[in-house]
């Protein structure tokens, strides 16, 4: 077994070797003057079990790219088999059609994922399920929830004072399953805009007024949402607000909100590496998954069961 990195998140697969005991395989990762991607691979892979680490996150293209070339690399190398270790699936939110003429992005990139060479894919927390099956390879889908579980029960607590959130209808089902992990009640933001150029209304479904609120969520971008629905609960009369996402995106402006709302933490995992504002933010939290993912790395590399860690 290898582990190659490439350069979106250097830190977090320099983690998931130590966690195996194994050196990163050396390469060279390099860019023309007109930006082309070039790889090369500078240890024998031939007949080797190869995981390359690389989340798609911001630059997304730039690092789709040097996934592509990298397995590419890889597979004239002989490598037995290459697996696409994605801790942030870029495009995840292109899953189906929103409209006439427009893409389903998620499946182009499992597309080009595939035919570059890869025979494995592992990620984690995908924004929609269904995205396993734009794959025509084995897909295995890791979970935050336990990672984040041990967390909430550190600092928020658990019982009948817990609320698991949901921030929108669409994530009721990651909720849900965090509710029960804790023992813990659901409610939900019934999000809705009444016109154009009007605010979103915010209705709460369940009781959330003398309790310990958490939102729970899997992508945090532009935090809007996110923070709208602190502003409500806190409203409501909850005695605190937390949030929990896997993939913390946060573009733009989104760092800025975060601190000036009602939040109390928010907690991310470490699939994008966190810029310098994400990391100086008093209330925002990265959690590392790197021995979630070594382990899963481990079992496919044993032919074990990847599922069983969730049991």
């Amino acid at each position: 077994m290898k582990i190659l990195a490439c350069n979106s998140n250097r830190p977090l697969a320099e983690a998931i070797a130590r966690e195996l005991g194994l050196p990163l395989t050396k390469a060279h990762i390099q860019r023309f003057a007109d930006n082309e991607i070039f790889v090369e691979i500078l240890e024998n892979v031939r007949g080797e079990d190869v995981f390359v680490i690389q989340s798609t996150s911001f630059p997304a293209n730039d690092n789709l790219m040097e996934l592509l070339v990298t397995v590419d690399a890889l597979r004239r190398g002989s490598a037995k088999r290459i697996t696409a270790v994605l801790p942030y699936y870029g495009y995840a939110r292109q899953d189906r059609k929103t409209g006439p003429r427009t893409p389903i992005s998620a499946k182009l990139v499992a597309n080009l994922i595939t035919t570059a060479g890869t025979g494995r894919v592992l990620t984690m927390d995908l924004h929609a399920g269904q995205i396993q099956g734009f794959f025509d390879i084995p897909v295995d889908n890791l979970v935050a929830a336990p990672v984040f579980a041990d967390d909430i029960r550190k600092h928020v607590g658990a019982g009948e004072r817990l609320v698991m959130v949901s921030p929108d209808v669409g994530g009721v089902v990651r909720a849900r399953s965090m509710a029960k992990r804790l023992d813990a009640d659901l409610a939900i933001i019934d999000k809705r805009r009444e016109r154009a150029g009007v605010s979103e209304v915010m209705n709460i479904i369940g009781e959330v007024e003398g309790r310990h609120c958490v939102l729970v969520d899997d992508i945090v971008d532009s935090a809007g949402t996110l923070c709208n629905a602190a502003v409500a609960l806190s409203q409501a009369g909850a005695l605190s607000v937390a949030a929990y996402t896997t993939h913390g995106v946060l573009s733009g402006g989104a760092v800025a909100r975060v601190t000036a709302s009602p939040l109390a933490r928010l907690v991310t995992t470490d699939s994008i590496q966190a810029t310098e504002a994400v990391a100086n933010a008093p209330n925002i939290k990265q959690l590392t998954v790197a021995p979630l993912i070594a382990e899963a790395i481990r079992r496919i590399s044993e032919e074990r069961s990847v599922s069983s860690l969730f049991d």
